[in-house]
Protein backbone atom coordinates (compact mmCIF):
# COMPACT_ATOMS: atom_id res chain seq x y z
CA UNK A 1 0.00 0.00 0.00
CA UNK A 2 1.19 3.54 -0.75
CA UNK A 3 2.05 5.88 2.10
CA UNK A 4 -0.86 6.15 4.51
CA UNK A 5 -2.85 9.38 4.74
CA UNK A 6 -4.28 8.17 8.07
CA UNK A 7 -2.87 5.74 10.61
CA UNK A 8 -4.06 4.42 13.97
CA UNK A 9 -1.50 2.47 15.96
CA UNK A 10 -2.29 0.26 18.96
CA UNK A 11 -5.32 2.29 20.03
CA UNK A 12 -6.89 1.23 23.33
CA UNK A 13 -9.82 2.74 25.22
CA UNK A 14 -11.44 1.50 28.41
CA UNK A 15 -14.66 2.58 30.07
CA UNK A 16 -14.03 1.54 33.65
CA UNK A 17 -13.51 -2.21 33.51
CA UNK A 18 -14.87 -2.46 29.97
CA UNK A 19 -12.24 -2.71 27.23
CA UNK A 20 -14.11 -0.89 24.46
CA UNK A 21 -11.26 -0.91 21.93
CA UNK A 22 -8.15 -3.05 22.17
CA UNK A 23 -4.98 -2.57 20.12
CA UNK A 24 -6.79 -1.17 17.11
CA UNK A 25 -4.58 -0.65 14.06
CA UNK A 26 -5.54 0.84 10.73
CA UNK A 27 -3.58 2.44 7.89
CA UNK A 28 -5.50 3.99 5.00
CA UNK A 29 -4.08 5.12 1.68
CA UNK A 30 -5.38 8.18 -0.12
CA UNK A 31 -8.70 7.55 -1.92
CA UNK A 32 -9.18 4.16 -0.24
CA UNK A 33 -12.65 3.03 0.87
CA UNK A 34 -12.55 0.81 3.94
CA UNK A 35 -15.47 -0.80 5.77
CA UNK A 36 -15.61 -1.26 9.54
CA UNK A 37 -18.13 -3.89 10.60
CA UNK A 38 -19.05 -6.00 13.60
CA UNK A 39 -21.99 -6.95 15.84
CA UNK A 40 -23.75 -4.29 17.92
CA UNK A 41 -21.50 -3.11 20.73
CA UNK A 42 -18.32 -4.19 18.94
CA UNK A 43 -16.70 -0.75 19.30
CA UNK A 44 -17.18 0.64 15.78
CA UNK A 45 -18.65 4.04 16.67
CA UNK A 46 -16.17 4.26 19.57
CA UNK A 47 -13.39 4.08 16.98
CA UNK A 48 -15.01 6.98 15.10
CA UNK A 49 -15.27 8.97 18.33
CA UNK A 50 -11.58 8.39 19.01
CA UNK A 51 -10.52 9.43 15.50
CA UNK A 52 -12.59 12.64 15.65
CA UNK A 53 -11.43 13.65 19.13
CA UNK A 54 -14.63 12.97 21.09
CA UNK A 55 -12.77 10.32 23.12
CA UNK A 56 -9.10 10.34 24.08
CA UNK A 57 -7.51 6.87 23.88
CA UNK A 58 -5.68 5.52 26.89
CA UNK A 59 -2.98 4.10 24.65
CA UNK A 60 -1.74 4.41 21.10
CA UNK A 61 -1.38 7.17 18.52
CA UNK A 62 -3.27 8.69 15.60
CA UNK A 63 -1.69 10.45 12.65
CA UNK A 64 -3.23 12.24 9.70
CA UNK A 65 -1.17 13.52 6.77
CA UNK A 66 2.02 12.93 8.78
CA UNK A 67 0.76 14.93 11.76
CA UNK A 68 -0.04 13.53 15.18
CA UNK A 69 -3.67 14.27 16.04
CA UNK A 70 -3.92 12.36 19.32
CA UNK A 71 -5.24 14.73 21.98
CA UNK A 72 -6.53 17.40 19.58
CA UNK A 73 -10.03 18.82 20.00
CA UNK A 74 -12.78 17.80 17.60
CA UNK A 75 -12.90 21.21 15.90
CA UNK A 76 -9.13 21.13 15.37
CA UNK A 77 -9.34 17.69 13.78
CA UNK A 78 -12.18 18.87 11.55
CA UNK A 79 -10.14 21.84 10.34
CA UNK A 80 -7.28 19.50 9.45
CA UNK A 81 -9.57 17.60 7.07
CA UNK A 82 -11.42 14.83 8.94
CA UNK A 83 -15.22 14.93 8.94
CA UNK A 84 -17.98 12.52 9.90
CA UNK A 85 -21.66 11.73 9.89
CA UNK A 86 -23.51 10.18 12.81
CA UNK A 87 -25.48 7.00 13.41
CA UNK A 88 -28.31 9.18 14.76
CA UNK A 89 -28.90 12.13 12.43
CA UNK A 90 -27.67 15.41 13.95
CA UNK A 91 -28.95 18.07 11.61
CA UNK A 92 -30.33 21.38 12.84
CA UNK A 93 -34.02 20.61 12.22
CA UNK A 94 -35.17 24.20 12.71
CA UNK A 95 -32.76 25.58 10.10
CA UNK A 96 -33.22 25.38 6.36
CA UNK A 97 -31.43 22.82 4.22
CA UNK A 98 -29.12 25.55 2.89
CA UNK A 99 -28.38 26.98 6.34
CA UNK A 100 -27.36 23.52 7.61
CA UNK A 101 -24.67 23.43 4.92
CA UNK A 102 -23.63 27.08 5.35
CA UNK A 103 -22.94 26.45 9.03
CA UNK A 104 -20.38 23.78 8.10
CA UNK A 105 -18.71 26.02 5.51
CA UNK A 106 -18.01 28.80 7.99
CA UNK A 107 -15.05 27.04 9.64
CA UNK A 108 -12.97 27.89 6.56
CA UNK A 109 -14.03 31.53 6.12
CA UNK A 110 -11.39 34.22 6.61
CA UNK A 111 -13.47 37.24 7.66
CA UNK A 112 -13.33 38.40 11.27
CA UNK A 113 -16.04 39.28 13.78
CA UNK A 114 -15.42 42.95 12.97
CA UNK A 115 -15.98 42.21 9.27
CA UNK A 116 -19.32 40.61 10.17
CA UNK A 117 -20.44 43.52 12.35
CA UNK A 118 -19.32 46.21 9.89
CA UNK A 119 -20.51 44.24 6.85
CA UNK A 120 -17.22 44.77 5.03
CA UNK A 121 -16.44 43.78 1.46
CA UNK A 122 -14.52 40.76 2.78
CA UNK A 123 -17.59 39.58 4.70
CA UNK A 124 -19.85 39.78 1.66
CA UNK A 125 -17.26 38.04 -0.54
CA UNK A 126 -16.91 35.14 1.89
CA UNK A 127 -20.69 34.80 2.18
CA UNK A 128 -21.04 34.74 -1.61
CA UNK A 129 -18.35 32.06 -1.98
CA UNK A 130 -19.75 29.72 0.67
CA UNK A 131 -23.31 30.13 -0.60
CA UNK A 132 -22.25 29.15 -4.12
CA UNK A 133 -20.27 26.22 -2.73
CA UNK A 134 -23.22 25.06 -0.61
CA UNK A 135 -25.67 25.21 -3.50
CA UNK A 136 -23.25 23.29 -5.71
CA UNK A 137 -22.99 20.52 -3.10
CA UNK A 138 -26.76 20.38 -2.69
CA UNK A 139 -27.11 20.05 -6.48
CA UNK A 140 -24.80 17.01 -6.51
CA UNK A 141 -27.11 15.30 -4.02
CA UNK A 142 -30.33 16.38 -5.71
CA UNK A 143 -31.28 18.68 -2.84
CA UNK A 144 -30.84 22.13 -4.39
CA UNK A 145 -34.58 22.65 -4.96
CA UNK A 146 -35.16 21.98 -1.25
CA UNK A 147 -32.68 24.61 -0.06
CA UNK A 148 -35.38 26.72 1.69
CA UNK A 149 -37.14 23.74 3.29
CA UNK A 150 -36.61 23.13 7.01
CA UNK A 151 -34.22 20.20 7.47
CA UNK A 152 -36.56 18.60 9.98
CA UNK A 153 -39.30 18.39 7.35
CA UNK A 154 -37.27 16.29 4.93
CA UNK A 155 -37.97 12.56 4.49
CA UNK A 156 -35.51 10.35 6.35
CA UNK A 157 -33.48 9.36 3.29
CA UNK A 158 -33.00 13.00 2.26
CA UNK A 159 -31.93 13.91 5.79
CA UNK A 160 -29.23 11.24 5.52
CA UNK A 161 -28.05 12.75 2.24
CA UNK A 162 -28.07 16.26 3.72
CA UNK A 163 -25.87 15.09 6.58
CA UNK A 164 -23.30 13.85 4.08
CA UNK A 165 -23.51 17.19 2.23
CA UNK A 166 -22.83 19.01 5.48
CA UNK A 167 -19.81 16.80 6.18
CA UNK A 168 -18.45 17.49 2.67
CA UNK A 169 -18.88 21.25 3.22
CA UNK A 170 -15.98 21.14 5.70
CA UNK A 171 -13.62 20.14 2.84
CA UNK A 172 -12.53 16.80 4.30
CA UNK A 173 -9.86 14.49 2.94
CA UNK A 174 -10.93 11.68 5.28
CA UNK A 175 -14.70 11.14 5.56
CA UNK A 176 -16.16 8.87 8.25
CA UNK A 177 -19.67 7.60 7.47
CA UNK A 178 -21.52 6.03 10.41
CA UNK A 179 -24.31 3.79 9.07
CA UNK A 180 -25.38 6.09 6.22
CA UNK A 181 -27.86 3.50 4.88
CA UNK A 182 -29.66 3.03 8.21
CA UNK A 183 -33.42 3.30 7.75
CA UNK A 184 -33.26 3.48 3.97
CA UNK A 185 -35.32 1.33 1.64
CA UNK A 186 -33.58 -0.86 -1.00
CA UNK A 187 -33.90 1.76 -3.74
CA UNK A 188 -32.47 4.50 -1.52
CA UNK A 189 -29.66 2.17 -0.46
CA UNK A 190 -28.67 1.41 -4.06
CA UNK A 191 -28.70 5.12 -4.85
CA UNK A 192 -26.54 5.80 -1.79
CA UNK A 193 -23.97 3.22 -2.88
CA UNK A 194 -23.57 4.93 -6.24
CA UNK A 195 -23.40 8.31 -4.55
CA UNK A 196 -20.59 7.22 -2.20
CA UNK A 197 -18.60 5.92 -5.17
CA UNK A 198 -19.22 9.20 -7.02
CA UNK A 199 -18.16 11.55 -4.22
CA UNK A 200 -15.09 9.43 -3.44
CA UNK A 201 -13.81 9.98 -6.96
CA UNK A 202 -15.11 13.54 -7.46
CA UNK A 203 -13.71 14.85 -4.16
CA UNK A 204 -10.67 12.52 -4.00
CA UNK A 205 -11.86 11.28 -0.61
CA UNK A 206 -10.55 8.59 1.67
CA UNK A 207 -13.61 6.99 3.29
CA UNK A 208 -14.05 4.85 6.41
CA UNK A 209 -17.54 3.36 6.50
CA UNK A 210 -19.53 1.72 9.30
CA UNK A 211 -22.54 -0.14 7.97
CA UNK A 212 -24.74 -3.09 8.97
CA UNK A 213 -26.12 -3.54 5.46
CA UNK A 214 -23.79 -6.15 3.99
CA UNK A 215 -24.93 -5.31 0.47
CA UNK A 216 -23.39 -1.87 0.92
CA UNK A 217 -20.22 -3.12 2.59
CA UNK A 218 -19.55 -5.92 0.13
CA UNK A 219 -20.61 -3.82 -2.84
CA UNK A 220 -18.37 -0.75 -2.48
CA UNK A 221 -15.57 -1.39 0.06
CA UNK A 222 -12.08 -2.32 -1.10
CA UNK A 223 -11.08 -3.65 2.30
CA UNK A 224 -12.97 -4.57 5.45
CA UNK A 225 -12.04 -4.68 9.15
CA UNK A 226 -14.18 -6.70 11.55
CA UNK A 227 -14.44 -5.80 15.23
CA UNK A 228 -15.82 -8.02 17.98
CA UNK A 229 -15.81 -6.82 21.60
CA UNK A 230 -13.29 -4.12 20.66
CA UNK A 231 -10.83 -6.55 19.04
CA UNK A 232 -10.05 -6.75 15.32
CA UNK A 233 -10.77 -10.36 14.41
CA UNK A 234 -10.37 -10.15 10.64
CA UNK A 235 -9.14 -7.82 7.89
CA UNK A 236 -9.11 -8.23 4.14
CA UNK A 237 -11.00 -7.85 0.85
CA UNK A 238 -14.77 -8.51 0.82
CA UNK A 239 -14.61 -12.06 -0.54
CA UNK A 240 -12.12 -13.09 2.14
CA UNK A 241 -14.21 -11.55 4.93
CA UNK A 242 -17.41 -13.15 3.64
CA UNK A 243 -15.93 -16.62 4.15
CA UNK A 244 -13.93 -16.03 7.34
CA UNK A 245 -15.05 -18.50 10.08
CA UNK A 246 -14.31 -15.97 12.88
CA UNK A 247 -16.55 -13.40 11.21
CA UNK A 248 -19.36 -15.91 10.72
CA UNK A 249 -19.09 -16.97 14.36
CA UNK A 250 -19.13 -13.36 15.61
CA UNK A 251 -22.32 -12.62 13.70
CA UNK A 252 -24.15 -15.93 14.24
CA UNK A 253 -22.92 -16.67 17.75
CA UNK A 254 -21.66 -20.11 16.87
CA UNK A 255 -18.86 -21.70 14.89
CA UNK A 256 -19.99 -22.29 11.31
CA UNK A 257 -18.24 -24.02 8.46
CA UNK A 258 -17.74 -21.43 5.69
CA UNK A 259 -18.64 -22.53 2.18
Amino acid sequence: MEKAIFEAQDICLNFGGLKAVQNFNLAMARNELVGLIGPNGAGKTTVFNIITGAYKPHQGSLSFRNRQISGLKSYQISKLGISRTFQNIRLFPGLTVLDNVLVACHQHTSHTLSDSILRTRKFFWDEKVIREKSLALLAIFGLEQLRDELAGNLPYGQQRRLEIVRALATDPQLLLLDEPAAGMNPQETSSLMQLIKKIREQFDLTILLIEHDMKVIMGICQRILVLDYGVTIAEGPPEQIRKDPKVIEAYLGEATQAT
